[in-house]
């Protein structure tokens, strides 16, 4: 069952400046190219400094997350470019991965997304572990089992949870190994001036009108969380939820609108930790009298001095989140601490009626120039002009910049061709990226910033004449995605549990190589947690609920041949169902994302009559939502209403 919900009031469109992005930053962030970086030297150098008497240790772990900067750490999945040390040090700069580095070896552990790309950036100084076959440690489970007996692992205590040091030290334990917190990071030191400097731009406030609630009613339901959970008060630390939290965007890391700071909050105070110079009297009056402004740096002061003015006890301790490092737990005091799931991860995760339909409206902006793009595109290669990947991408950036409210891309747009497309986070170098055939498959993931909401889809196309194997496969993804989009299902259920829900033919690409679904943030980080569809564990702990926004995104990855992903949005929303067993309500899925998809790649004879529905009337929607906003552009129509004729 397909529910579609028609907009009353269509979008406007206009040139819009899309200040706080730079063209710049997105040129090169996540390229991936073929040149391998000659790590050697810069191992050498770290090896040197673990036989210091200072650090004295035979193991040193390299995380993704960022890191010291006052010693203390924000877990964002995208660094800034400060941060970025085990893209430094490895020369592997996908967003996923640990280094671990021994006296003699260097290990890169990764998982499905980024075994082709690590193959490509990796020198022989490493060793590729690729997390998630079949006898593959985790990078913890290799330092537990495969170190040397005795073994001292140096660690920076800013970027592990305090969870997760306490598991890791049990685990080392049994074979006399130890975790060793350093008062500095070893790779900080090999980098040296060269290391970028963190940045520090300007915060702006998200009008209410974007927002959809205030800050205040934010700051009521975060407190009710900590009242119930018997705290004392929380301490943010996880910018995305800083930056929801206070209603405000900035942007020091690309492509997400987020800014370096920290929140405590208790029942009398709220307390916002950020550097001064990045913000102004806006800001100052946005947040009003009752939020207190810190300087960024003094955040673990402040928090050392909570168990004397809170009288913090185990009987009364201060929430800290499970992705909080363990400097930020140890500066509290760790017996006066009680670490759990973010109250903050939770709220921001359901969207309230403003965010839901500024998703709706950003997406059919959107749609219009994903439109212009691919009609362009196809005009091009037609016509035998030469275009490689980037090219491309910058093509569809400037058709973006042109939408009412647009801020900047929200990743790296992975424009590939043939087989770049089976490299699942794919980007092209700007310097060296393969020329865009018609006889290839060529896939297009990409997204944007606005101010009313987050995009991100993926379509697959071939401007020449497919082969019966592209058009197979293009047609099981196809089937898998249709399969997604048309569940319905009790509230209860996990993001797990859509796996063994899906057909077969889907359930290899989803499980072995790449998650079916993320969450996404509302102007703000396109992956977003704790939602998502999946085999990650995190899924499974996490009911989905009404409001709440994933990707559905199935693939195939033919790896030196082809990639195949369709991508949409879609909120969680209730089911209206005859029947309600078990008195659980249920709930489906509306998708936003208003793009075709390729029928020519359609291999007819698969799909059931019910998928074949499903198809003609999505091409319906698009058409009716995107085709009065091109009524000047009559080579996008004529693509359009070709690429959404029924089949």
């Amino acid at each position: 069952m397909v529910l579609f919900r028609l907009l009353l009031k269509p979008p406007s469109f206009r040139i819009h400046s899309y200040a706080p992005f730079t063209k710049s930053r997105f040129a090169t962030m996540g390229a991936i190219g073929t040149q391998k970086v000659d790590t050697s030297q810069r191992l050498a150098a770290l090896r040197e400094l673990m036989k210091k008497p200072e650090h004295s240790v035979d193991v040193f772990v390299v995380p993704s997350e960022d890191a010291r900067e006052y010693s203390f750490n924000h877990f964002s999945e995208y660094p800034s470019h400060a941060d970025e040390r085990r893209a430094f040090i490895s020369g592997f700069n996908g967003s996923a991965g640990c280094a671990v580095v021994t006296a003699k070896d260097a290990y890169l552990f990764t998982d499905g997304r980024y075994f082709l790309q690590a193959s490509k950036q990796l020198d022989d100084n490493w060793k590729l572990m690729k997390q998630g076959l079949p006898d593959v440690p985790t990078w913890q489970e290799f330092l537990s089992k495969d170190v040397e007996k005795g073994s001292k692992i140096g660690i920076d205590p800013t970027i592990i949870t305090a969870d997760d040091s306490k598991t890791l030290r049990e685990s080392l334990q049994p074979k006399g190994s130890e975790l060793v917190c350093l008062g500095t990071n070893l790779v900080d030191i090999v980098w040296g001036n060269d290391r970028p400097e963190r940045p520090r731009n300007k915060v702006f406030p998200l009008d209410i009108k974007y927002a959809g609630e205030s800050v205040q009613d934010k700051l009521k339901k975060v407190r009710d969380e900590i009242s119930d959970r018997k705290t004392a008060g929380l301490v943010v630390n996880m910018l995305d939820e800083v930056a929801w939290l206070f209603n405000l965007r900035g942007s020091d890391i690309d492509f997400c609108p987020i800014f370096f700071a920290y929140a405590v909050v208790t029942q009398e105070n709220a307390t916002l930790f950020v550097d001064e110079q990045q913000i102004d009297g806006a800001v100052r009056s946005h947040l009003g009298k009752d939020i207190e402004i810190k300087p960024y740096e003094s955040i673990l002061e402040y928090l050392k001095g909570l168990s004397g003015s809170l009288g913090l006890s185990k009987d009364k301790p201060f929430l800290v989140g499970d992705k909080a490092s363990l400097a930020l737990a140890t500066a509290i005091g760790m017996d006066h601490v009680k670490i759990e799931p973010s109250p903050v991860t939770d709220l921001k995760s359901i969207k309230n009626d403003v965010e839901i339909e500024g998703f709706r409206q950003s997406h059919i902006r959107d749609g219009v120039a994903l439109a212009r793009y691919f009609a362009w595109l196809e005009e091009q290669l037609n016509d035998g002009v030469t275009l490689n990947e980037s090219q491309a991408a910058d093509k569809l950036e400037a058709y973006r910049s042109e939408l009412e409210l647009f801020q900047g891309l929200s990743f790296t747009t992975i424009s590939s061709t043939g087989p770049n497309g089976a490299i699942i986070h794919y980007a092209p170098d700007p310097k060296d990226c393969a020329v865009i055939k018609k006889e290839q498959i060529y896939l297009c993931d990409s997204g944007a910033q606005f101010r009313d909401g987050t995009t991100d889809v993926t379509r697959t196309w071939h401007f020449g004449t497919p082969t019966h194997e592209e058009k197979r496969a293009f047609t099981r993804v196809l089937q898998g995605h249709i399969a997604i989009d048309t569940l319905v299902f009790p509230n209860g259920t996990s993001g797990t549990y859509y796996i063994p829900l899906t057909p077969p033919f889907f359930i290899h690409s989803a499980i072995s190589r790449h998650g079916t679904g993320h969450g996404v943030g509302h102007f703000l980080n396109v992956h977003e947690g704790p939602q998502g569809i999946g085999t990650r564990i995190a899924y499974n702990k996490t009911f989905l609920k009404a409001g709440m926004t994933v990707s559905n995104e199935p693939g195939y990855y033919a790896d030196g041949k082809f990639g195949i992903r369709i991508e949409n949005i879609v909120i969680v929303r209730p089911a209206q169902t005859p029947n309600n067993f078990g008195e659980k309500g249920y709930l489906e899925f509306e998708h936003v994302t208003l793009c075709p998809m390729q029928t020519k790649l359609v291999e007819l004879g698969l799909l059931s009559p019910q998928e074949r529905q499903w198809l003609n009337v999505y091409h319906t929607e698009v058409w009716d939502k995107i085709s009065p906003h091109l009524k000047n552009d009559k080579r996008t129509v004529e693509w359009l209403k070709r690429e959404c004729t029924h089949v």
